[in-house]
């Protein structure tokens, strides 16, 4: 079982994360625009029995009526999203990992609210919303 470490842009939230993610997404809702700052956010989903901080806790939120989101009360970085529908489930953010670069995105989800300016050729299937709909 692998096990994948990351942690906030101060140091002060760290975690581990063991196994696989169970999806690994780019959403490109407003929401994660918002709260990131950044075109899109890459998000690793595990199971939250999987996840362990090692140092530190996120500063969680109601983020709205259907998810909490969680970020280093002292730098700001964002790590989590959690909705209730799934609350076993976890959606860590891929870039604050150690290594983000040992993920690799499975689709584009929330893709009716993807920027213009954005042009990928990935050939990852996309979704207008969620992944339980037929790609477009």
């Amino acid at each position: 079982m692998s096990e994948r470490t990351g942690g906030c842009h101060c140091g002060t939230v760290r975690f581990k994360a063991m196994g696989e993610p169970l999806v690994v997404s780019h959403c490109h809702c407003l929401d994660c625009r918002r709260v990131s700052g950044a075109p899109f956010v890459t998000w690793a989903t595990y199971r939250v029995s999987d996840v362990t901080f090692t140092a530190g806790q996120p500063r969680r939120y109601a983020s709205s009526a259907k998810a909490e989101r969680a970020f280093c009360a002292h730098c700001g970085t964002p790590f989590i999203w959690q909705g209730k529908v799934k609350p076993e489930e976890m959606d860590l953010t891929a870039a604050s990992f150690d290594a983000p670069e040992d993920f690799h995105p499975s689709d584009h989800i929330w893709t009716e609210r993807q920027l213009p300016w954005i042009k990928l050729d990935d050939g990852l299937p996309r979704y207008r919303r969620f992944r339980n709909e037929a790609p477009i």
